[in-house]
């Protein structure tokens, strides 16, 4: 299996620790694919209309997207589930990760406001708008208990990349001092062999 991913991207980094949890690893061949929002990948494109990492590319030629999708499948490949089948725990982990997802999309939004558009553009309301979403999301996630043992589940997979991405892209956010359970959490994830293999500069 193909996947076109990209370093720098926190959904790619989701679908690569998940599989690496999954024991997968080594049935995924990473493709680095540039993107942006104002240009074109042809080669990409020419799987996923949308242009838009990651995309998972089977054997068969079948092109999957997005992240949620890729991981869904791959949870489906083996006895280890990230999400369990059915119950009440299923829809709680599928909704932290929407919430995860949700504040990377923000933090994303934010990274291309500030970096990409011409600096007399920059709309500081739209760019605050995103950070906001992004703080009163990891106020939520404060609340939520996390795993670090054997069993994480795709949320704690979720909710490590979006910590990621901010210490990556947005260093100068102090997100730990009035967040400790994230933190910890973080400190502790950060020791998995799944998460210190999908480095961005791994």
């Amino acid at each position: 299996m193909k996947l076109y991913t990209s370093a720098a991207s926190p959904f790619a980094r989701k679908v690569i620790v998940a599989a690496l949890e999954l024991g997968l690893g080594d049935q995924l061949v990473l493709e680095t694919a540039g993107v942006s929002p104002v240009g074109s990948n042809p080669a990409l494109a020419a799987h996923n209309p949308l242009g838009k990492i990651p995309t998972l590319l089977l054997e068969d030629g079948r092109a999957l997207f997005d992240s949620r999708v890729i991981v869904d499948f791959l949870d489906s490949l083996t006895a280890r589930r990230l999400v369990p089948a059915d119950g009440p725990e299923r829809w709680a982990i599928l909704t932290e990760q929407a919430l995860a997802d949700g504040l990377m999309d923000a933090a994303l939004l934010a990274r291309y406001e500030s970096a990409l558009r011409p600096p007399e553009f920059l709309w500081k309301d739209w760019l605050e708008g995103q950070m906001t979403k992004i703080h009163r999301g990891l106020d939520h996630l404060e609340t939520a208990p996390r795993n670090t043992g054997p069993d994480v589940t795709l949320a704690d997979i979720a909710v490590a990349c979006v910590l990621g991405y901010l210490d990556y892209r947005f260093a100068d956010e102090d997100w730990r001092s009035s967040r400790p359970r994230l933190a910890a959490f973080y400190a502790e994830f950060s020791s998995r062999p799944s998460w210190l293999a999908s480095r961005p500069d791994a």
